[in-house]
């Protein structure tokens, strides 16, 4: 009877196991945790969810290799899913997922897809900035016109540091460690996070913020009269309009596959994709709307950037420590 017991609970402990994956989340769990809640409660596959910053867990994943736990890699800027797919540490996806899936939001030889996407904007105070006299080029940000603590960026968030690795790919290093160097002498106010940031322009701390696209909509949720709009550079192929897309991959080494593509199915679902909708973030489905209140991605002229380059941030970070920005 003993040995019974010892054997079905080390069935049970076994079959439960099955159903567990671990997922290597690169993503915030303010954010997701209420997704993944979800997740559990519709598929009844548990999570065991790793977080930690993108450019981290990439560091981690590329030292564990084969002997990492990670089941699912969700990343906060799919770059990194590119570094670790050339790695040969990411599954090739099933066909059925990747046509569900926009292609400019996966991988060219499908080893990962996009979940959601947000736009690089220029944020600005509605009452104290007319958008005719904001800048046509992001370069403008380094005229002095700018200086007096009319700026306000945030040198430590993972999203900016992704913006100026493409202008580096885009303008070359030296012109890019000129640039910062501008904008450092117009003597901006650094935000330790994107949300401050944006309210600081809504309050006239600030007359214009360098940030992600949705924490405007998040914020205006919560107070309609916040004197904040976005802007977008309006001519074509400018460096300032970047879209970074968030992704999602199978991790090579791992036992539970199947799962593991049900996971990545329920982010691309209707239900999975009216969650990042919800929070104001670009949907990857294709045919799947996104939320009224954000600017069409047909009316942005982007930047010829590609979601590698703006994961090449070492340089990055060491241009921003040499100008004490971080």
């Amino acid at each position: 009877m003993k040995k019974f017991l010892v054997l079905f609970l080390t069935l049970f402990t076994f079959s439960a196991l099955a159903d567990e994956l671990v997922v290597y989340s690169g993503r915030g769990e303010a954010l997701v945790a209420p997704l993944f809640a979800q997740f559990e409660k519709d598929t009844g596959i548990k999570l065991d969810v790793r977080y930690n910053t993108t450019s981290s867990l990439a560091t981690q994943l590329l030292s564990e290799k084969q002997n990492s736990p990670a089941d699912i890699v969700f990343f906060q800027e799919s770059g990194y899913l590119t570094l670790l797919a050339e790695a040969g540490l990411l599954k090739t996806l099933n066909a059925d997922l990747l046509k569900q899936v926009a292609p400019h939001s996966q991988d060219a030889k499908g080893r990962w897809l996009g979940s959601s996407a947000r736009v690089r904007v220029l944020a600005y105070n509605t009452d104290k900035v007319k958008p005719e006299d904001l800048p046509k080029d992001l370069a403008e940000l380094a005229d002095p016109k700018w200086s007096g603590k009319k700026i306000g960026w945030a040198p430590t968030n993972a999203s900016m540091q992704s913006h100026v690795s493409a202008l580096r790919k885009l303008w070359g290093e030296e012109a890019t460690f000129k640039w910062l160097e501008g904008v450092k002498n117009n003597d901006p106010i650094s935000y330790p996070k994107n949300a401050p940031l944006v309210s600081a322009v809504g309050n006239g701390e600030v007359l214009v913020g360098w940030t992600n696209h949705y924490y405007l909509h998040i914020l205006k949720k919560q107070n309609p009269n916040l004197a904040v709009a976005n802007y977008h550079f309006p001519e074509s192929g400018k460096a300032g309009n970047i879209l970074i897309i968030s992704g999602v991959a199978i991790y090579e080494h791992t036992q539970k596959s199947p799962q593991a593509q049900k996971f990545i199915e329920y982010l691309i679902s209707e239900k999975g994709q009216k969650f990042f909708t919800d929070s104001f973030e670009y949907p990857t489905r294709i045919g799947f709307a996104a939320n009224p209140d954000v600017t069409p991605l047909s009316e942005i002229p982007f930047a010829d950037v590609s979601q590698k380059d703006l994961a090449d941030v070492e340089p990055t970070l060491k241009m921003l420590r040499t100008l004490k920005l971080l």
